[in-house]
């Protein structure tokens, strides 16, 4: 087959595009080196038919009607709305933490009061940062940011990224804020379900298309080269000069040349018992590593259309620094938003202008962060930016 394009990656990115070129009449390659499709969503049903997400816990929620409508041509859904409770002072509460967090850990005359003062300053249904929080004027509001930074964030974000809070991006801290509502939903997107089939069965479908060939186990570099001297790409040896989609690491496809990038990476410890395990679907461990040298655990069965189950299946989620040759901590999950990263990330993309036929695309290719709607969005604009 003589391919229209290569796309490098059979996640998100990658799969989204290989549709939207198969179905414009481009024969189409993708170079997978895992042995299955789908990325880190993939998921699979287990012998006591439980959905396991062998990348951790994929939760679909977006406000992007574009979204929602393209990917439902590729799978059915039920609707699911994700409730995460953490572990503060002995109890579990919701996360993020709330108006309810702040009733059942505080006496009712504290608790009314503090509730008052946020509602006062803020609003209701407003989602402030924890930064934001601990600079405010007003010193109960103040005092009571420190019990949650110290409570909530400072422990987690030590575990979770080998990093204090001030170090980060405030991208990082943003993502969890303190929301000043009764809503005990982890998110407030209009659109919240999941794949009825699962996400593998919808990777499936949206690459079943005669046009799209998909070759797993398959390094790119094994196959393809990249010659910076002339800007050139090579595939099996022959100069290809049509288009190159490319979704994975930025620093690899240079050959790390000026160091790597960091990222930090998860490994999760599955456990099948009988009964159900925890209250929400995902309990998080905001307590110094020293205590729980886990973050969070996800129950599956909790997550599911039935959750009748008399069996369970939990994963305890741990994390690490990224290295490619470790046991544990071999795939790249988060891009570290630090200073450093950003200008040696930049420098990679300067880099890899030379290929003219190169297209970036992807959490790791661009070093940033795409939730599933995110980057599904990001795809299909990217696709009619190149074809116009």
């Amino acid at each position: 087959m003589n391919y229209d394009v290569i796309i490098i990656g059979a996640g998100y990115a990658g799969a989204v595009m290989a549709r939207q070129y198969a179905e414009d009449n481009k024969k189409v390659l993708i170079l997978e080196k895992k042995s299955h499709i789908g990325g880190n969503a993939y998921d699979y049903m287990d012998e006591n038919h439980i959905r396991i997400h062998e990348y951790g816990p994929h939760l679909f929620h977006t406000n992007e009607k574009e979204v929602v409508d393209y990917l439902s041509r590729f799978t059915e859904w039920y609707p699911y709305e994700h409730r995460v409770k953490g572990l503060i002072n002995d109890k579990f509460v919701p996360i993020p933490f709330n108006l309810t967090s702040i009733e059942e850990l505080f006496d009712k005359e504290t608790a009314d009061n503090l509730k008052n003062e946020l509602i006062k300053e803020y609003g209701m249904e407003k989602k402030v940062p924890i930064l934001e929080l601990r600079k405010s004027n007003n010193p109960e509001v103040r005092n009571l940011a420190e019990f949650i930074f110290e409570k909530v964030f400072k422990y987690y974000t030590m575990k979770q990224w080998d990093y204090s809070i001030e170090q980060l991006s405030a991208t990082v801290t943003d993502r969890v804020p303190v929301f000043v509502s009764y809503d005990d939903r982890y998110f407030q997107d209009t659109y919240q379900m999941m794949p009825k089939e699962g996400f593998t069965a919808m990777f499936e479908k949206m690459l079943n298309h005669p046009n799209i060939e998909i070759r797993l186990n398959t390094e790119a570099l094994d196959v393809m080269k990249f010659d910076f001297e002339t800007g050139k790409i090579y595939f099996e040896g022959k100069e290809f000069t049509n288009d190159v989609i490319y979704t994975g690491l930025a620093d690899y496809l240079c050959g790390y040349r000026h160091g790597k990038l960091e990222y930090r990476s998860l490994w999760f410890d599955l456990k099948v018992m009988d009964g159900t395990y925890q209250t929400a679907v995902t309990c998080n461990y905001p307590t110094p590593k020293e205590i729980h040298p886990f973050t969070r655990i996800t129950e599956y069965k909790l997550m599911m259309e039935n959750k009748e189950n008399p069996k369970t299946a939990i994963h305890v989620e741990y994390p690490f620094r990224y290295d490619e040759d470790a046991e544990k901590g071999n795939i790249p999950y988060y891009t570290v938003f630090t200073e450093e990263n950003k200008a040696l990330y930049e420098t990679y993309k300067k880099e890899l202008e030379v290929f003219k036929n190169l297209t970036l695309l992807g959490r790791l290719a661009e070093f940033r962060y795409y939730n599933m709607d995110a980057i599904t969005k990001a795809a299909l604009d990217k696709y009619k930016s190149l074809t116009k």
